[in-house]
């Protein structure tokens, strides 16, 4: 029997969360656990906290150093991770 109502299940996961509320939540929490693999475990080592609020994330370095570094890609950065995750999570990284 042939089936001519048929969506891919991707599609359908997608459509759940988004209508439950929950697609943000999940791609801010993916973007988050993607901050070790993105920057490397260097710099994941100096991440003391990391949150997102309001789609700026905020990240708290024990480095000073490793602050205005990163500071001066922000940008980049944003952009990066926005990428690893596949959707627009995140406009502003604040680094404290």
């Amino acid at each position: 029997m042939k089936r001519n109502n048929t969506e891919h299940i991707g599609k359908l996961i997608s459509q759940f969360l988004r209508q439950e509320g929950l697609e943000t939540p999940l791609g801010e929490q993916r973007l988050l656990d993607s901050w070790n693999e993105v920057l490397g475990p260097v710099i994941a080592s100096y991440t003391k906290t990391l949150y997102i609020r309001n789609q700026i994330l905020f990240v708290h370095l024990t480095s000073a150093a490793l602050k205005q570094e990163l500071m001066m890609s922000r940008e980049l950065l944003v952009r990066n991770l926005n990428k690893h995750v596949g959707s627009m999570v995140i406009t502003k990284i604040v680094f404290q």
